[in-house]
């Protein structure tokens, strides 16, 4: 695999509207979702095609890792697990507190093996209807589901800082949010981060300093202090981005979903799209934060 300058992209895939995103440390792959199209797809970090699992899932919008090795991808009806050595899959999460989900979105680790998740009104997103408020949950690694955020309306891209003081999401249409985390893992003190109604993915650098992506941006990902200040941009190629992730040995190489500058709305209206969807990896010039494997117990 070729070493990349930094400012430098290689292309490793494409498809019609990419969105879920995740760096597999165990297997050195990068695995991807399209929301049209359907699917998993894995990618090594040259672009050799690896495996690809659920073709006719849509609205994928979120994917991750558990420690052993299966991949959670949300989407319809809550959070999945493939393992794809072996075929084997199942559901992580179908309801809280027995109401059956209608949707989830984005995932984050919470350092203890659990993980935060946002649920979304995927039925109005099919139909291209306004969503209805939705919420931010975090699942203990015994299960255990609790609410910690419910003013946040489409909870998108979420992240938290290195040292897991700081919790951020993207409010899709709306605005960029950002919490205290307290000792318990409840989410405190909201507020907001920065003023961009297309943030899409979120991810923070080692430094604390917090890459927003948008689906009206073309050309560059918006990068904030954690207090909301913006900085130089993360410049990408032509097209709008979805989702970043950070991978490889020092955390610097980092992968990025390019679409269609303009995909997010007109998804949004439910018409077709122009164009195709590309990921990239890039060279970033410091660390990212890394989206670490859950530790479910899932057989």
């Amino acid at each position: 695999m070729s070493e990349l300058a930094v400012g430098e992209y290689h292309a490793l895939a494409e498809g019609v509207y990419l969105e879920g995103l995740t760096y597999d440390f165990r297997r050195d792959v990068v695995w991807y979702s399209d929301v049209i199209k359907g699917g998993i797809h894995g990618v090594r970090p040259d672009g050799t095609p690896y495996a690809s699992f659920n073709p006719e899932r849509m609205w994928t919008g979120g994917i991750m890792m558990n420690a052993c090795g299966a991949v959670f991808s949300t989407g319809q009806h809550g959070i999945m697990w493939n393992d794809p050595d072996t075929g084997e899959s199942g559901w992580l999460l179908q309801e809280i507190d027995g109401v059956p989900l209608i949707g989830a979105n984005e995932m984050w680790p919470d350092g203890t093996g659990g993980i935060y998740f946002g649920t979304n009104d995927i039925e109005s997103i099919i139909a291209a209807r306004d969503t209805r408020p939705t919420q931010i949950y975090r699942m203990a690694v015994d299960g255990t589901v609790t609410l910690v955020a419910d003013r946040c309306y489409f909870p998108n891209g979420l992240a938290m800082d290195a040292r897991r003081r700081r919790f951020y999401a993207s409010d899709t249409f709306r605005t960029s949010w950002t919490w205290d985390v307290a000792p318990d893992h409840s989410l405190v003190n909201q507020r907001m981060l920065f003023d961009k109604d297309d943030c899409d993915g979120c991810c923070v650098e080692e430094d604390g300093n917090v890459l927003l992506t948008g689906f009206r941006s073309p050309g560059r990902i918006v990068r904030v202090t954690p207090e909301g200040k913006e900085l130089a941009p993360l410049e990408t190629p032509a097209g709008c981005t979805t989702q970043i992730r950070y991978g490889g040995a020092d955390l610097r190489d980092y992968y990025i979903n390019v679409v269609p500058a303009d995909g997010g709305d007109t998804l949004k209206a439910g018409g077709e799209l122009s164009g195709a969807s590309t990921l990239y990896r890039g060279r970033a010039a410091v660390a990212g934060v890394a989206c670490e494997a859950a530790a479910f117990k899932l057989r």
